[in-house]
């Protein structure tokens, strides 16, 4: 979950929950980087993992939602249909 000190907007806390499945998910996935190698995942896929993971079980709508909203937030960026973390800016 983003901390306190994220300069980054806050969002309601289902749509962070989903943020840090997503992004544990592309971290820890070895499958899922993409050609350049950068850990990334689908889009699709995405959806498919918050609506079935244990965690949220969203419906697809919600799911596709809540992506939308952390891409708007700056939470995760897209190249060419992949998700890919965006890490924010440490200070010096």
């Amino acid at each position: 979950m983003p901390s306190t000190d994220d300069p980054r907007p806050s969002l309601p806390e289902w749509i962070t929950n989903a943020y840090t499945v997503l992004s544990d998910r592309i971290r820890d996935s070895d499958s899922g980087e993409s050609i350049d190698h950068v850990p990334a995942i689908r889009r699709e896929r995405a959806v498919d993992v918050l609506r079935t993971t244990a965690e949220l079980e969203l419906e697809p709508g919600d799911a596709d939602y809540a992506i939308t909203r952390l891409l708007e937030r700056g939470y995760f960026y897209e190249v060419n249909g992949e998700l890919r973390v965006t890490l924010p800016t440490e200070d010096q």
